[in-house]
């Protein structure tokens, strides 16, 4: 049996990989069209600013070690240009032509480049294959290089705009939505946009790129930005080319459609990674994830189905994690917006929670927000914060993956010592935050619930002192019971804390003594500011009621 690989990054190399473990007889070709194969495309960031500091490093494998320990053979410089489905063979370079019993599709997705005017200029650069990374690095090591600007601001253009920082360069990010980090909500976006203006890194929003003139990018606005190189990372398009020109079947979103076995549209040929339109975990409906796990996951089940091993993929969750400076930014399923645009009913809650047990030296605190339905059903998380911050998106990624619910959440064996965690984790507590408000024990309340309400500081009055939010009257948890008088039962009510325990606590009393129209704000003041701190646009409401 011949099997083709068309493409050398994670899924192509997983799949010839696990095929040759299946099959020692089968003869295995990678036909890669540039002069690279399985690099570690994920750290290219890292690798311009020599935080790796070694190019060897982000060698993952090579046509060598393919062939000497897996007895593959990659042809690098290889481009395909036909496949003819009827005769079964695929031209390579425009002449050589190869035969192949079953064909996977692995080319992965090309870096968007918009036709601005200018865009071709050898200053601006993507960032996917080792050799954009050396010519970034490049540019670097010659140190005349002091503004550069990131056009978007999603994974890789955060990632370059913290490196570019490191080297040393005035950096600037220009999104065209209105936050960073799309798979995020408002909530944790701001702390993640904090962080990089905090590290020096000046944050356009809102706006775009009209031209790329020599010395400055000229932005929709009007507004001229000095650089001496470039980022463009505004995202990735399915490459398909070559697919669609076979008559394979594309999805609506533009990649190409496979079955839960990956087979395409052919039954011999099969595709996987950034190529494919995969059905979200939560919803069911089609999507393009772009990473690098699914794309790992996905070879393999490949080589599994061409070699008679029957192998499912289950659907993508997107879980992910992104370093922001000293800041760790983790989400996993729908955020708020996606659920949004679908007409999916959901709740919300929001949690601060320190990393180990306070009590234990130099615990750091982390925001969660937890999305989930009536029926317990958990729709997704986000998190921002210091310490453990990925291992607890996991775990919630894992209850998901079981079909698990916010009840699973609460009951959570997970580690505990001091230094580690806490007794009640922080996944236990958002379980009981999201129980609590299913049985209707607490009514959440957030930041657009604000206005319009009357609002109670429930902290003690030095806390209330020293800041509160505009308008707020003081009635500590403790004497909530003594000054129910002050307390209208004709209005709504918003009581709100630093992060939202006391709150709670005060809200039980008030639901337990007739009151009905009152709300405990998740997140508390301590969210509230850094809302208040990030000066997008999108916050305009909030700009209202500063401390």
């Amino acid at each position: 049996m011949r099997i083709l690989v068309i493409g050398g990054g994670a899924c192509g190399a997983s799949a010839a990989a696990r095929c040759r473990r299946l099959n020692d007889d089968a003869e295995i070709i990678i036909l890669e069209a540039t002069d690279e194969i399985s690099i570690a495309n994920c750290g290219l960031p890292y690798y311009t600013s020599d935080v790796i500091n070694s190019r060897d490093k982000m060698i993952v494998s090579s046509p060598m070690r393919f062939k000497n320990l897996l007895n593959i053979d990659v042809r690098l410089n290889s481009r395909v240009t036909e496949i003819d489905r009827k005769n079964k063979t695929v031209t390579v370079n425009g002449k050589d032509i190869l035969s192949y019993d079953k064909l996977i599709l692995a080319a992965g997705a090309a870096p968007v480049i918009p036709p601005i005017p200018g865009v071709n200029n050898k200053k601006i650069f993507t960032v996917r294959t080792l050799k954009d990374g050396d010519g970034i690095k490049e540019i670097l090591r010659t140190g005349n290089a002091k503004n550069a600007v990131v056009i978007g601001g999603g994974f890789i253009g955060v990632e370059m705009a913290e490196n570019f920082i490191h080297a040393g360069l005035h950096t600037t990010l220009v999104e065209l939505s209105n936050q960073i980090l799309s798979p995020l909500d408002k909530e944790i976006a701001a702390a993640a946009q904090n962080t990089m203006r905090n590290n020096g890194v000046e944050l356009i929003l809102s706006d775009g790129v009209k031209e790329f003139e020599e010395n400055f990018i000229v932005l929709n606005s009007g507004k001229k930005i000095p650089y001496d190189i470039a980022i463009l990372a505004i995202g990735v398009r399915p490459d398909v080319t070559l697919a669609k020109s076979a008559g394979l079947e594309t999805g609506n979103l533009g990649g190409l459609k496979v079955n839960e076995y990956m087979q395409t549209s052919d039954a011999d040929i099969y595709a996987g990674g950034d190529s494919v339109e995969v059905k979200d975990f939560v919803t069911g409906q089609y999507s393009i994830i772009p990473l690098a796990g699914p794309a790992n996951r996905q070879g393999r089940i490949i080589a599994d189905n061409i070699n008679g091993f029957k192998s499912v993929y289950k659907n993508s969750q997107g879980t992910a994690v992104v370093k922001v400076f000293d800041l760790t930014v983790a989400n996993v399923g729908n955020n708020e917006k996606q659920l949004l645009k679908k007409n999916i009913p959901y709740k919300k809650t929001f949690i601060y929670n320190n990393s180990h047990a306070g009590y234990y030296p130099d615990a750091t605190r982390t925001l969660y927000k937890l999305l989930f339905n009536e029926q317990g059903q958990i729709l997704g998380a986000q998190a921002a914060g210091y310490e453990g911050v990925e291992k607890r998106i996991d775990v919630i990624s894992t209850i998901m993956r079981e079909n698990g619910t916010v009840q699973d959440l609460l009951d959570s064996e997970l580690c505990y010592a001091p230094p580690y965690g806490s007794a009640k984790d922080a996944v236990n507590i958002l379980g009981m935050h999201a129980d609590n408000i299913l049985k209707g024990l607490v009514k959440p309340a957030f930041i657009e619930d604000l206005q319009g309400s009357m609002l109670i500081d429930v902290r003690e009055k030095p806390f209330f002192e020293a800041e509160t939010i505009n308008g707020a009257i003081n009635i500590p948890t403790s004497q909530m019971r003594t000054r129910l008088n002050e307390i209208p039962k004709d209005r709504k009510i918003v009581l709100f804390c630093n992060t939202g325990f006391q709150s709670y606590v005060a809200s039980r009393i008030l639901l337990q003594k007739g009151y009905t129209d009152v709300f405990s704000l998740t997140g508390g003041i301590e969210l509230f500011k850094e809302l208040i701190k990030d000066d997008s646009e999108s916050f305009q409401f909030y700009k209202l009621a500063k401390l």
